[in-house]
């Protein structure tokens, strides 16, 4: 089940972009007991990969786009190659890729 996890908070909630999505569950007395929201994470796992650099995961070095180097480059095809292997290394299959210059960015993968 890797498309569950904790939750980033997204440009729909309160608070910073990609920190911990955090609803605080209060008891009976006030006292909170729960908060950290668990749930599917394939579309934030996707755009992790392709905003990452090499190097910034721990555990999985290799893992990582860094698309935001496109803005220099023309390579498409090169960026269309790397965004396919490393979805595979994670473990997710692509299915449509369109990523063209001057086109809409579409991204469809899922895990197997």
């Amino acid at each position: 089940m890797k498309n569950r996890a904790i939750q980033y908070n997204d440009r729909n909630d309160s608070g910073e972009v990609l920190d911990l999505k955090i609803q605080p569950v209060r008891g009976s007395d006030g006292k909170i007991i729960s908060g950290i929201v668990i749930g599917n994470t394939l579309e934030q796992n996707k755009a992790l990969i392709l905003i990452a650099h090499q190097g910034d995961f721990k555990f999985n070095p290799d893992l990582g786009v860094g698309l935001e180097d496109i803005l220099l480059s023309e390579e498409y095809l090169t960026y269309r190659h790397l965004i396919r292997e490393h979805m595979a290394k994670d473990g997710l299959k692509v299915e449509s890729l369109d990523f063209y210059q001057n086109k809409p960015f579409k991204l469809i993968a899922s895990y197997d």
